[in-house]
């Protein structure tokens, strides 16, 4: 009596499109896992401010814990929510206001008013990323275009004899340069765009911030950057 068989072969061809099937779902689950940046608008870029810095640092680490210490104890406080919108430092009504609009010990955060929770890097501590530059060089900074719009850029920087260890307050920092509506390069909306001008710097050693306040004509949005510097002799290298 012949026995007969009941069990079903699959065919290579079917379990082929099977892998491949469940080889794009997990791909899409890993990509969702990372959040897509929201439509922000910019930071600097150069000399790089706290929060552009340490998304790089959170991206060369394979979008795990950044390795500097600073970035790293931003992220347990604040996640990496706003890391992925690092551009997005912003007050939708400053309309151009500082000295008592915005509080002293708040200003990298731009008074913790935006979407975003940025407070962690207000941190006054001396292990922030940082540009070394030289005293009295010119520079030319880049400034994050992710969304292109009008305004007028004011770039600050602490004053001799301020000390990193303390919280940054609009006493401590003296207006060096103003621009409008700056010259653009690279593609907007993408990590290589930016607003670009040249600034002299004053003579300054040791480590300081600088600070850049954008206002916007056609709002009353603005958007603030802190990028830490160390005068030394350096010509735009950083230390993470």
């Amino acid at each position: 009596m012949a026995i007969r068989k009941t069990g079903r072969r699959t065919s290579p061809v079917r379990s082929s499109r099977f892998l491949a099937v469940m080889g794009a779902a997990l791909s899409a689950l890993v990509m969702a896992s990372i959040p897509t940046p929201a439509a922000a608008h910019g930071a600097t870029m150069f000399p790089g401010s706290r929060t552009y810095f340490c998304y790089q640092d959170l991206v060369r680490n394979g979008h795990q814990m950044p390795s500097n210490p600073a970035c790293a104890d931003a992220v347990r406080q604040d996640g990496t929510t706003g890391l992925y919108n690092w551009f997005a430092v912003l007050d939708s009504n400053g309309g151009g206001r500082t000295t008592g609009y915005i509080p002293d010990g708040t200003l990298c955060s731009g008074g913790n008013r935006g979407p975003f929770d940025f407070s962690a890097y207000n941190a006054a501590r001396t292990d922030w990323p940082k540009t070394h530059l030289t005293s009295g060089a010119n520079i030319r900074i880049k400034h994050s275009n992710w969304a292109h719009h009008p305004g007028r850029f004011d770039v600050y920087i602490t004053k001799q004899g301020w000390s990193p260890t303390k919280s940054l307050a609009w006493g401590d920092l003296e207006k060096i340069n103003s621009v409008t509506n700056p010259p653009q390069s690279g593609s907007v909306g993408s990590e290589s765009g930016h607003y670009y001008w040249d600034v002299r710097l004053p003579q300054r050693s040791g480590q300081h911030i600088v600070y850049i306040h954008w206002i916007r004509s056609d709002s009353q949005e603005n958007f603030y950057s802190c990028s830490d510097v160390v005068f030394d002799g350096g010509n735009g290298n950083v230390t993470w």
